[in-house]
C-alpha cells in the first residue's frame, strides 16, 4: 500500500494532466455535436469492421455444416425428381410413382466423400455412411452432376464404392435423343472421359448427344446423366462405333454423393432369378 502511495506521489503531475485531458475530451465531444458525431461514427465503423471480420471467420469455420445442409437439400430434390411420374400420366392413378413420399420407388442418402482415387487402373471412393445408415453392397451412387459408382463393401459407419473410373465397372446406358443403347466403360487413363461401347454403325450419332442410364438394372434410375459424346469414329469394316464420352461427374472435385436405394430392387431381382432359367 505504501508503494502505491509513493507511485501516485511521484507521478502526480502526469496523472493530473491525464485526468484533465480526459475531462477536456469529454467536454469537447459533448459541447460540439459535429466532433461528437464524427467520433462516434468512427468508433461505430471500427466496431462494424471488427464484427465483419469476426462474422467472416465464423462463416469459414461453419462451411462444413453449410455444405452438409446443402447436400441434404439436394438429396431431397433428387429424390423427388427420381420419383416423378412419366410426363402426361396422372400421378394420382399411378401409386407406384406418386410424389407422395410413402410411395417412393427410390430413396437417397447424402454422404461425404472422405477418400477418392482417380489415377489408378481401378479406382475406389470411401464415404462416411455405412450399414448403420441402411447402406448395403450393390446400391448405386450418384453425384450432383451424374453417376459415380456402386457400393462394394459397407461397415457400420463407412462404405467403399467402386468408382465409375474402374475398368471392370460396366453401366447400361442410352443415347437420350434416340434411345439407342450401349455400355459405358472406363478404359483407364483420363478421369474425364470414358468409352461408349456396342453402338451399331447404322445409328445416327452427334457430338454433344447426352448419355443417360437405361434403367435396365436396379442400380441406377432410368435417365440419370452419365455424360455427353465428345467424339466418335467408325472404320469401314467395323460393326460398332468407337465413341468417347465426356463424363458428367468431375471426380477431381467430388465432395458429396448420394446413395440410391431402389425399394423394388429385391422384388425385381427375385423375379428375374426365377424367370431367366426358364429361357435357358
Amino acid at each position: 500500500m505504501y508503494s502505491l502511495f509513493q507511485f501516485l506521489y511521484r507521478n502526480r503531475a502526469f496523472l493530473t494532466f491525464l485526468f484533465l485531458e480526459v475531462i477536456s475530451f469529454w467536454l469537447v465531444l459533448n459541447d460540439r455535436s459535429y466532433l461528437g458525431a464524427k467520433f462516434f461514427n468512427s468508433s461505430n465503423r471500427l466496431a462494424a469492421n471488427v464484427l465483419s471480420v469476426s462474422s467472416n471467420v465464423s462463416d469459414y469455420f461453419s462451411l462444413g455444416k453449410v455444405n452438409a445442409q446443402l447436400a441434404e437439400e439436394n438429396r431431397q430434390l433428387h429424390e423427388m425428381l427420381l420419383n416423378q411420374p412419366p410426363k402426361g400420366i396422372d400421378p394420382i392413378r399411378i401409386d407406384s410413382v406418386s410424389i407422395d413420399s410413402s410411395n417412393y420407388i427410390y430413396e437417397m442418402l447424402a454422404a461425404k466423400v472422405i477418400n477418392n482415387s482417380t489415377r489408378r487402373v481401378n479406382n475406389y471412393l470411401t464415404i462416411n455412411k455405412g450399414s448403420d445408415d441402411g447402406i448395403v453392397p450393390g446400391m448405386g451412387v450418384v453425384g450432383p452432376q451424374g453417376i459415380v459408382g456402386k457400393v462394394k463393401y459397407s461397415s457400420k459407419h463407412f462404405s467403399s464404392v467402386i468408382s465409375l473410373l474402374h475398368t471392370e465397372f460396366l453401366i447400361s446406358t442410352a443415347v437420350k435423343r434416340n434411345q439407342v443403347y450401349g455400355t459405358l466403360r472406363w478404359t483407364s487413363g483420363d478421369a474425364l472421359y470414358a468409352d461408349l461401347q456396342y453402338v451399331p454403325r447404322h445409328v445416327n450419332l452427334q457430338v454433344g448427344d447426352t448419355i443417360v442410364t437405361s434403367g435396365f438394372n436396379t442400380i441406377f434410375p432410368e435417365g440419370y446423366q452419365a455424360g455427353t459424346i465428345s467424339e466418335f469414329t467408325i472404320s469401314d469394316d467395323a460393326t460398332f462405333y468407337t465413341v468417347k464420352v465426356k463424363l458428367a461427374t468431375d471426380f477431381y472435385s467430388l465432395r458429396y454423393v448420394y446413395v440410391v436405394k431402389n425399394l423394388l430392387a429385391e422384388e425385381k431381382d427375385s423375379l428375374e432369378q426365377v424367370t431367366i432359367p426358364d429361357y435357358e
